[in-house]
């Protein structure tokens, strides 16, 4: 499972393995939960959690982005943290140690499309930042959270937009329209293989027995300039959008994009003063048996 993301047909899925690039995805998570980090913070703080949970579950983990933004947002809490990847897993863990917070961290190495789920106790937040859109089944892994969770608990799911957006719209580039025609290629193949990415999660986590509490968008739209990360999220990012759409783009394309590639190159993207980061993530925030309490629906908002 590893922390599902939005970058390569498996997503740095919370879900599927990704023994043949270990060391590339687990680096892309980090850089993704660095630049990012702003953003998770708002979203952990808008939680409409009804008393500080002591028991957090974070599904498909990754390298931790979503546990330390919740074990700091919860001081009292404990986060078990789940994923696929052993080597993500032990990332993780390293981390948690460098921040004198591993005994706050458990973790468990699972397949959640598997039928049987470990034993992840009762917990009063189950956290799933782009994973559930991983799941060959994700009706049946919504109700089996939904059992999982405790009474009155709240389920987040958290979900980007697809790969960031990164050269500026009108760049005067070697190749116009590159970026966009880069997604295009992605997102069909996406479409093809990963067919839940961009789902609305709000009726079918309410066919499974949730009351959905909350909807926001979150627009991410951060300057090149705030963080020396961001050239190297935009080519760790632009690497695996080279591989999922290389058998698509014209060779033009790829020529120009292998340029911007090249780390010692004239044209190397590291070397860019004018990228910026531009998504948007999705939320929603949904209740374990709080049907009583709420009427109609969440209204989506947009921070």
């Amino acid at each position: 499972m590893t922390h599902g993301h939005p970058h390569s047909p498996g997503h740095h899925a919370h879900h599927p393995d990704h023994a043949a690039d270990p060391g590339g995805q687990a680096q892309i998570l980090d850089l993704d939960a660095e630049v990012l980090a702003d953003h998770t913070a708002s979203i952990t703080a808008w939680l409409p959690v009804e008393a500080s949970p002591r028991e957090i579950v974070d599904l498909g983990c990754g390298t931790g982005a979503g546990t330390f933004a919740l074990l700091a947002r919860f001081p009292e809490a404990h986060v078990t943290a789940v994923d696929s990847s052993a080597e993500h897993l032990q990332r993780l863990r390293e981390k948690a140690g460098a921040e004198g917070v591993e005994g706050r961290v458990r973790t468990v190495r699972a397949d959640l499309d598997a039928a049987d789920w470990p034993d992840l106790g009762t917990p009063g937040l189950i956290w799933a930042s782009a994973s559930m859109h991983h799941m060959a089944e994700p009706d049946r892994t919504l109700r089996q959270v939904h059992d999982v969770l405790a009474p009155d608990g709240l389920f987040a799911v958290v979900e980007l937009a697809g790969f960031p957006r990164f050269l500026p719209p009108d760049a005067p580039e070697e190749r116009p329209g590159l970026e966009e025609r880069c997604h295009t290629a992605t997102d069909d193949l996406h479409a093809e293989h990963v067919p839940h990415r961009g789902a609305d999660w709000g009726p079918m986590l309410t066919a499974a027995g949730f009351t959905v509490e909350g909807a926001r968008t979150v627009e991410v739209d951060i300057e090149g300039t705030r963080t020396e990360a961001i050239p190297r999220y935009a080519l760790g990012t632009l690497q695996r959008i080279r591989g999922a759409a290389a058998g698509t783009l014209s060779p033009e394309d790829l020529a120009a994009l292998d340029q911007l590639l090249d780390t010692d190159g004239p044209r190397s993207i590291l070397r860019r003063t004018d990228l910026s980061v531009r998504t948007e993530r999705r939320v929603w925030a949904a209740r374990r048996g709080a049907a009583e309490r709420r009427s109609g629906g969440a209204a989506e908002r947009r921070w």
